[in-house]
């Protein structure tokens, strides 16, 4: 199956697309449809799909509205869950759920990434509203699937970066803007997972599929749990949590991370997709990812000078948001405890940290939020606050599903930035390594194709056990 429309885009067409979702987004409820939905005085039915983990914590966050339904293959794992909400409906197939109770607006998804894409698209499809986790989807064709289909169907989305609504994004995006190190230029971000540490780790990775077939817990479905994956036995390495570093599961910590860690990034410097991806890492196998990667993104110059789609920054022209220019830019990403090299300038005995970012300009440097060379930082200290801020990640989300603006993170911003995160997986995989030895791969993404790699277009999506299609 070919991803639907893929031949059917135009470039400008694309290309506006990708301008308008590449800002703090925030759309009138018209826009999407959405003047016939409930009032902002009504509670929304919600339903939770993967509760046991990060899915409980977005719950809590949901208590304003009726938690009304509940869905989790694991009843141990979930069992705290079930016990705060007791009034909601208990179901282990969310395919069931969404059947059976008609009366669900939205849902709320938490599952393992290799369910993220199914379980939002039936939701989707019914006309439920949806809260993702991050990333979006396990593959790329994943993500730009469902972001079709979330703006055909005119729900509400929000992908679970919760950053996107912080004052340090907006922070970042006004510095920037304002011009505060000049032209940006390159980019390093990094992240110490999935290790912790030398004895310690977040989730297993460079490792082997275990030889040892224990006995499934009680209370587990595990052939629910591996859903559209391919069959394996079952193995306390893989659930709960530890999925995300297996292949068939989970996209690494590049899935894991990328989408908090790039997308401050991505509304700084207003990125779309990349024309190149290259990546080197540690040993790999067909199994897991690797111990450690280094994946480097290279974009194109932006036209900053167009008017932006963006409420946020609607009104300010120029050269860019803030009259900065946005020339083409290179974005590092490393993993596993992999560090880029200090930048000139920064002081003796400043830290980098574990886990970092760090943007270089032309005229200096900001290494998280704050500006180097200090001169510079003095220069521009009083740097006007000019984005409307966030009254809350997960409001945004529920205020718009009851007519209000559009979420940061909907699916039209969410679904191109898991795009370009999970291309650099592939440059990851073990079959295309001596390959990717000799070049680097060429991306098009109005054809939706790399260019000078056939054999790597493969990967882009993958395929789903019998009985499980998107």
């Amino acid at each position: 199956m070919k991803p639907s429309n893929s031949g059917k885009v135009s470039r400008r067409r694309f290309l506006q697309h990708s301008v308008a979702a590449t800002g703090l987004m925030i759309l009138p409820a018209r826009v999407l449809g959405l003047d016939g939905g409930p009032s902002a005085n009504n509670r929304l039915n919600i339903a939770g799909i993967g509760i046991g983990g990060q899915g409980a914590a977005n719950l809590r966050q949901m208590e304003s509205e009726n938690i009304v339904a509940l869905c989790d293959v694991d009843e141990r794992h979930a069992a705290h869950v079930f016990q705060r909400y007791p009034k909601a409906r208990r179901f282990r197939d969310y395919r069931k759920m969404l059947d059976e109770m008609k009366e669900i607006d939205a849902v709320v998804i938490a599952t393992p990434d290799h369910h993220h894409a199914f379980a939002a698209m039936e939701a989707i499809r019914r006309g439920k509203h949806v809260y993702c986790e991050k990333p979006l989807t396990h593959s790329v064709w994943e993500a730009r699937r469902l972001a079709e289909a979330a703006r055909q169907a005119r729900v509400v989305t929000q992908m679970g970066n919760q950053g996107q609504a912080s004052e340090e994004t907006r922070a970042l995006c006004e510095a920037v803007w304002a011009g505060a190190i000049g032209p940006v230029r390159e980019v390093h971000i990094w992240t110490d997972r999935p290790s912790r540490g030398l004895f310690e780790e977040y989730w297993p990775q460079g490792i082997d599929r275990p030889r040892e077939t224990p006995p499934v817990p009680e209370g587990l479905d595990w052939d629910l749990w591996l859903g559209p994956a391919p069959a394996r036995p079952y193995h306390p390495v893989y659930a709960p949590f530890r999925w995300r570093g297996w292949w068939d599961f989970g996209t690494g910590a590049l899935g894991d991370i990328g989408c908090h860690a790039m997308d401050p990034v991505f509304r700084a410097l207003k990125l779309g997709a990349p024309l190149i991806v290259q990546g080197s890492s540690t040993r790999v196998n067909a199994e897991t990812y690797p111990l450690g990667s280094m994946i480097t993104y290279e974009f194109p110059a932006r036209d900053a000078s167009v008017q932006s789609h963006n409420p946020h920054i609607r009104g300010l022209t120029g050269r860019g948001a803030g009259g900065i220019a946005m020339p083409p830019c290179k974005v590092v990403w490393y993993d596993g405890g992999l560090r880029p090299p200090r930048p000139a300038g920064l002081p003796d005995g400043h830290l980098l940290g574990d886990n970092g970012r760090l943007l270089i300009g032309d005229e200096g440097f900001i290494l998280g939020n704050r500006i180097y060379p200090l001169e510079r930082a003095k220069e521009v200290a009083e740097i006007p606050k000019t984005i409307p801020r966030s009254p809350g990640h997960y409001i945004e989300w529920i205020q718009a599903c009851k007519g209000g603006p559009a979420p940061g993170s909907n699916f039209d911003w969410a679904g191109p930035l898991t795009e370009t995160v999970l291309l650099g997986n592939i440059t990851l995989r073990v079959q295309l390594r001596e390959d990717l030895t000799r070049f680097a791969l060429r991306w098009d993404p109005v054809a939706f194709r790399f260019t000078n790699l056939e054999e790597a277009n493969a990967f882009l999506r993958r395929e789903y056990r019998a009985g499980w299609t998107l």
